[in-house]
């Protein structure tokens, strides 16, 4: 008995140690797209004003339908490691419906056979981005909407051809200019009234 528990309780830690059957793991995923962005390497972009250029197309040296189960694409903003340490929300998951490096879609659209050695699209970067370290990540998808297929801007250890977003604060110019001139409007019109009161109480002398 006493070891058909333990041949049990090993199941269950067997079973809660590796990924459920069925879940897509970033690992499994085969490197077939060549991408690359307009951002130079260390450019800084400003949020809500800047734009990137993604270009991708199928590696062309690989084997002739390749990419036969491709359905459609999506392309991301994704956090590099420097930017993720001590910061669990942004964490690296193997398990792909886990995963938090790509939190930003700037594009999803179907994956076009006829045209797949050059695609690309423009996307000004979002007021909501935060401030950060980057890479293009571009995935393909099989018609059940799961990851097939990958290709990114950086190396496996996501350490080259880097960018980084400065995000806008909170505060517009527009905003900054009509508070001033709200504070300057207060200060006159308190100057004002007791400069009239002045004048009532002389006269009422």
């Amino acid at each position: 008995m006493a070891a058909r528990d333990l041949l049990l309780a090993s199941l269950v830690l067997s079973c809660s140690l590796l990924p459920c059957y069925g879940d897509v793991l970033f690992s499994s995923l085969q490197r077939t797209f060549v991408v690359t962005a307009s951002p130079a390497p260390g450019q800084v972009l400003k949020g809500g004003v800047d734009k990137i250029t993604v270009i991708w197309g199928l590696n062309q040296t690989l084997a002739a339908g390749t990419d036969s189960a491709y359905k459609t694409v999506k392309v991301k903003l994704c956090y590099a490691p420097v930017s993720q340490a001590d910061r669990g929300w942004r964490k690296t998951k193997d398990i792909m419906k886990k995963d938090k490096t790509c939190p930003y879609k700037i594009v999803a659209r179907p994956y076009s056979s006829a045209n797949k050695t050059s695609q690309s699209v423009e996307w000004t970067v979002k007021r909501d981005v935060p401030t950060a370290t980057y890479f293009v990540r571009v995935y393909a998808f099989d018609a059940d909407e799961n990851e097939v297929a990958y290709g990114q801007t950086t190396d496996a250890h996501k350490t080259t051809t880097l960018f980084q977003v400065e995000a806008i604060s909170g505060r517009h110019k527009t905003m900054d200019v009509c508070s001033v001139c709200f504070s300057a409007f207060s200060v006159l019109s308190l100057a004002g009234f007791f400069y009239i009161e002045k004048r009532k109480g002389k006269r009422s002398q």
